[in-house]
């Protein structure tokens, strides 16, 4: 039994133009999924697909509060030509420079419309490869312990585990990694930008419901009309779903 990170559920007052601002920062394609917004490379299903880890952006009725998200993506670059231009036409779209304390940095830190967090990183060798979307990182407590969590949870390989930051990556050495930063402060509230996990074909997803919760894992409420699936928050309280098989 295994499960894999399959979506990175945003949800945004205005699903559709949040979406747009994602396709067009990723080079990906924004199109309706019921409700949703559903953003993939040219191509994809709308459904979650268990190749790749794709966006879906659910409209909401109440704005994000001003505290900093604890789940942000991170963007690659290929070149500082490459940094430069993805930021400047990134804020051509509506996003706005935000400071997070983060002082002399050689990323960028930016809030898309609805003033959820994102990097766009210098070129980094660990990320040639990934594609657009390098990482979606987490802030936490305690990388170690997240890593022992996160590594029974999924099919997704320990890529490296300190003090200070823990990162899983699919196997094949595919995709973005999912990364966990240690973030003392970091505020728990609310997630508006959350992981959705997917079985592997043939299993039962109650069972994996029934095994994340012995690893550890507690009952949430999605709520808020997202993915349909159950909703599960890690031991730091990080939200997530088991989403349904499609």
């Amino acid at each position: 039994m295994a499960l894999r990170p399959v979506q990175v559920n945003i949800t945004a007052l205005d699903a559709p133009a949040v979406g747009e601002f994602w396709a067009a920062a990723l080079g990906w394609t924004a199109r309706p999924s019921g409700t949703a917004t559903s953003v993939a490379p040219e191509g994809a299903a709308a459904r979650p697909d268990p190749a790749a880890v794709h966006l879906r952006v659910v409209p909401v009725p109440d704005a994000r509060t001003a505290t900093k998200n604890r789940v942000h993506l991170d963007l690659a670059t290929a070149s500082a030509t490459h940094q430069t231009e993805l930021v400047a036409r990134l804020t051509g779209l509506g996003a706005t420079p935000v400071d997070v304390g983060q002082g002399e940095v050689p990323w960028a830190i930016l809030a898309d419309p609805e003033g959820n967090e994102l990097c766009v990183l210098e070129p980094r060798e660990v990320y040639r490869g990934t594609g657009p979307l390098a990482a979606v990182v987490v802030d936490c407590a305690d990388p170690r312990a997240m890593a022992r969590f996160w590594d029974g949870a999924l099919d997704w390989t320990v890529c490296e585990v300190t003090d200070g930051r823990a990162a899983l990556r699919d196997a094949r050495g595919t995709g973005p990694y999912l990364e966990f930063l240690r973030t003392p402060a970091a505020e728990t509230v609310p997630d508006r930008v959350r992981l959705g996990l997917l079985p592997d074909p043939g299993d039962d997803p109650a069972a994996e419901v029934a095994r994340l919760r012995g690893l550890g894992a507690t009952g949430r409420d999605g709520g808020r009309g997202e993915t349909a699936g159950t909703w599960l928050a890690d031991p730091e309280g990080h939200e997530f779903c088991v989403c349904a098989l499609p």
